[in-house]
C-alpha cells in the first residue's frame, strides 16, 4: 500500500477503512544473515539500508518493546551539516542530502521540514569563527550564508537587537536547514524495510548470544534461539547491560558520532 494525497482523500471519503498495518507482525525464523538488535532509528536504519543494498539477504530487527519506542521516540531535532571540519562537513552534508530524499523513499511523512537554520552572532570574535565555517560549508559543496544585522532583522523583526544581553550583531545561516520528527524517521525506515522483506519483531528482548570458537551462531530471545550469521547491535544506553553477554568490553568513555 503505497500513501499519497489521493488515497488521504478517498480515505476520509470512505471512512478510513481501507488502511492496513504500517508492517507486518511476522514470527521469527529460525535463522536470518543479519539479525539487528534494537528496534530504534540506527537498528531500523541499518535494517533498511543492507535490505536495500543486498536484497537477497534475510534480515531481522530484534526489538524488546515496540519499534522507535526508546531514546528516538523523544526526540524532535535540528537537521543541518553546517560543520568546520573537513573530516566533518562531507559526512553531515552527505547526510542531509539522504534526508532531503527519505520520505520519498520509503513513502512515508517523516516530517521533514527545512525550514532553515540561524546561528547568532553575538562577538567579534564569534563572527570570525563563524565565517570559518560558512567557509569550510562552501569548500566542501554545501550551502551557507552570513548575514548582517540588518539582513538578520529582517527576518526576525520580534528580536532584541540591543538592549539583549547579548546583542545580536549578525548569523550564519544554512537554508537546507531544519527539523525532523525522529519517531516518525524510525516509523518510516520500519516501513521501508518491511516493504524490502526484513521482519520486524517486537516484544522480542535479546537474553544471551551463542558463541563458539570465536563466532556467533544467533542469539537466544524470549521467543526462542535465533540463528544469525551475522548480528548487530544499536541499542544505545542498553548496551551496558547487553554487550557484556557478547564478551564485549564496554569502554568507560567514548565518543559518538550522531548523524
Amino acid at each position: 500500500m503505497r500513501y499519497s494525497g489521493w488515497r488521504v482523500i478517498r480515505e476520509a471519503l470512505t471512512g478510513h477503512k481501507g488502511w492496513g498495518p504500517v508492517w507486518r507482525d511476522p514470527d521469527p525464523q529460525p535463522a536470518y544473515d543479519y539479525v539487528i538488535v534494537g528496534g530504534g532509528g540506527h537498528g531500523l536504519a541499518t535494517a533498511y539500508y543492507l535490505a536495500k543494498e543486498f536484497r537477497q539477504a534475510r534480515i531481522a530487527v530484534l526489538e524488546k518493546g515496540y519499534l522507535g519506542g526508546g531514546n528516538v521516540g523523544r526526540n524532535t531535532t535540528i537537521i543541518r551539516s553546517n560543520y568546520l571540519l573537513d573530516g566533518n562537513e562531507p559526512f553531515y552534508e552527505f547526510s542531509l542530502k539522504l534526508w532531503e530524499g527519505l520520505e520519498q523513499d520509503f513513502n512515508y511523512n517523516a516530517m521533514v521540514s527545512q525550514r532553515g537554520i540561524i546561528n547568532l552572532i553575538h562577538t567579534d570574535a564569534q563572527r570570525d569563527a563563524f565565517t570559518r565555517r560558512g567557509n569550510a560549508m562552501i569548500l566542501n559543496g554545501a550551502d551557507a550564508e552570513m548575514l548582517d544585522r540588518d539582513q538578520v532583522r529582517a527576518i526576525y523583526p520580534f528580536l532584541d537587537f540591543d538592549n539583549a544581553r547579548f546583542p545580536i550583531k549578525g548569523a550564519l545561516m544554512q537554508r537546507r536547514g531544519g527539523t525532523v520528527r525522529h519517531d516518525a524517521v524510525a516509523w518510516g525506515y520500519a516501513r521501508g524495510a518491511d516493504s524490502r522483506g526484513v521482519d520486524l519483531i517486537q516484544n522480542c528482548e535479546v537474553t544471551g548470544m551463542r558463541i563458539e570458537g570465536g563466532r556467533i551462531l544467533g542469539v537466544e530471545t524470549t521467543r526462542g534461539f535465533i540463528g544469525a550469521k551475522k548480528v548487530g547491535v544499536a541499542v544505545a544506553g542498553n548496551a551496558t547491560p547487553l554487550l557484556p553477554i557478547a564478551g564485549c568490553a564496554i569502554p568507560s568513555k567514548c565518543t559518538c558520532i550522531r548523524p
